[in-house]
């Protein structure tokens, strides 16, 4: 649900790539992906290696792959081995932007359980990327972004329903 809201608040001329890493149960993927841009209206589709993101488009990651950002602002996608006990692993994606484009870059740490992303989004935002937690009282479990928001790794810490406005007005020129 969460990133349906954000996805439903996000113009669909949005002018950059949005990268998701969803932590789901294997054969859900591709039903989640047709689900969530049915459901939101923004164009969501499972990644392929080396393909280029698209500005006003969704990418996730497929189940049981890690996605990262790789030269050229390609996908690249591989299996290996999970990390923070999972695969694919945010930290991996937030990582690969740490080091080839931070400052271009957002971050946004969502909902879930465990600590995957929370120091990567750290050094995203040590690398001049803005970052962003959702906060405790919107999410079903704050591990996540609680560890993210304990090691100061976001800029800002919003309502869930508050983060679609604010990527909007960070990308968006006035």
């Amino acid at each position: 649900m969460a990133l349906k809201i954000i996805l439903s608040g996000l113009p669909r001329t949005f002018p950059a790539p949005i990268l998701i890493v969803q932590h789901m149960a294997e054969g859900f993927m591709e039903g989640f992906g047709e689900w969530l841009g049915q459901a939101s209206g923004f164009p969501v589709r499972v990644a392929s290696h080396g393909e280029a993101p698209l500005p006003g488009r969704a990418y996730l990651a497929p189940h049981g792959m890690h996605m990262t950002v790789g030269y050229g602002n390609r996908l690249l996608l591989n299996a290996e081995p999970e990390e923070n006990g999972t695969r694919p692993s945010v930290s991996q994606l937030f990582r690969s932007i740490s080091e080839r484009c931070p400052a271009d870059a957002i971050g946004v740490l969502l909902t879930g359980m465990g600590k995957d992303g929370a120091a990567e989004l750290r050094s995203m935002r040590e690398g001049g990327a803005a970052t962003i937690a959702q906060d405790k009282a919107s999410s079903v479990v704050h591990g996540m972004p609680g560890e993210a928001i304990r090691l100061e790794a976001a800029d800002h810490v919003l309502a869930l329903e508050d983060i679609a406005a604010k990527l909007e007005r960070m990308v968006l020129p006035r």
